[in-house]
């Protein structure tokens, strides 16, 4: 079902374009959210700023009633090497918006912004909330975190948008980096002296590899570790005293990040500490009415790999928006104009089924 005209498209994407434009690195979202706020004010819509975050309500908002909150983020992450093109300032397409932010999360703002914006001023059996947040892409205590505080009292439902190709990310495996060192002694290569901290580490990589996570979760399946880098050594005649590797986990909700260092730490010798133990995976409950809403629609459901601001939030959620995960950070990001309006399109027929429920 279409529900935007011509007119409707070409802002959207005109929209878009303009917010590519401006740079809006995690932390320096600020121009961005000020363009924005012009852009609500022109049309007669109040925002309310905390940070670079800003919060948007329909018109016949009413505390009594419960919340549907419209998110998506503002930051960009940094231009990767190899862009053909300005990143800020790409070549114009009828078919296709380029640039930096444009398929993560360009357009999914836009798409909810003019979700937003179609329902505004009708009435409704839930509020809607806009919620257009900062520091997604380096997960900084000045994004959701913050944002979270304020609302997390007013929110009972959410709606992520992020590049999903329109399919409903159901659940979303969280992330734990765990930065290990281990500590030998070194000696002379040629002698057999010391002890070598690499052998140690290749030890306790095997181990690692080796745990297994009995919990299984129904949407997620198995948990996924990886080693991605390790570093040992400062000359090949010298046994390294030192060896330090990075672990990369993609927890399921079945074990909190905590618990999961809990379990590793006593199998290895090698000192384990987590850069952050916040990064927590999502699910939505299987007989929410986000859920009823996606099988009615006939919504195809997946599992996501990657983090968003979900994981900062405590209410149930879905993740889906328009454009292709697999174009997110890579050199001459876009995202295709139909993609753009079928954003839009899915989500005012989602919002509309959801309040029929």
């Amino acid at each position: 079902m279409e529900f935007i005209n011509m007119e409707q498209r070409e802002s959207a994407t005109l929209l878009l374009r303009e917010l590519v434009s401006i740079q809006s690195f995690s932390g320096e979202e600020h121009a961005r959210a000020e363009y924005l706020t012009r852009f609500f004010s022109d049309r007669e819509i109040n925002t309310e700023r905390t940070g670079n975050n800003l919060i948007v309500r329909n018109r016949h908002y009413n505390k009594s009633k419960p919340t549907l909150m419209l998110n998506s983020h503002l930051d960009t992450v940094r231009p990767a090497a190899g862009y053909t093109f300005d990143p800020f300032n790409p070549p114009v397409s009828d078919t296709v918006v380029s640039g930096l932010g444009s398929n993560d999360a360009g357009a999914s703002v836009v798409s909810l912004v003019m979700t937003f914006l179609h329902f505004y001023d009708k009435p409704f059996p839930f509020n809607l909330l806009l919620a257009l947040s900062a520091e997604e892409e380096n997960s900084g205590a000045d994004g959701m975190r913050l944002l979270w505080q304020q609302l997390s009292d007013e929110v009972q439902m959410a709606i992520i948008g992020e590049p999903t190709g329109m399919k409903a990310a159901i659940a979303e495996r969280g992330l734990l980096v765990i930065d290990a060192v281990t500590k030998g002694m070194s000696g002379h290569a040629a002698r057999n002296e010391g002890v070598n901290a690499l052998y140690i580490a290749l030890e306790d990589i095997a181990t690692l590899r080796s745990v297994t996570f009995d919990r299984l979760s129904p949407t997620m399946g198995e948990m996924k570790l990886t080693v991605t880098q390790i570093q040992a050594g400062t000359q090949h005649n010298v046994v390294p005293d030192r060896c330090s590797f990075v672990v990369d986990i993609r927890p399921t909700e079945q074990y909190s990040n905590s618990e999961i260092m809990e379990i590793l730490q006593p199998r290895v010798k090698s000192e384990l500490k987590a850069r952050s133990l916040t990064n927590r995976s999502s699910a939505t409950p299987p007989d929410h009415r986000l859920m009823d809403c996606v099988k009615e629609m006939g919504i195809e459901c997946y599992t996501s790999p990657t983090t968003s601001d979900w994981m900062r939030i405590t209410c149930p959620a879905l993740k889906m928006g328009p454009g292709e995960s697999a174009r997110s950070h890579q050199a001459d990001e876009f995202v295709l104009i139909n993609e753009l309006e079928q954003g839009i399109n899915g989500y005012i027929a989602f919002i509309a089924q959801l309040a029929k429920q």
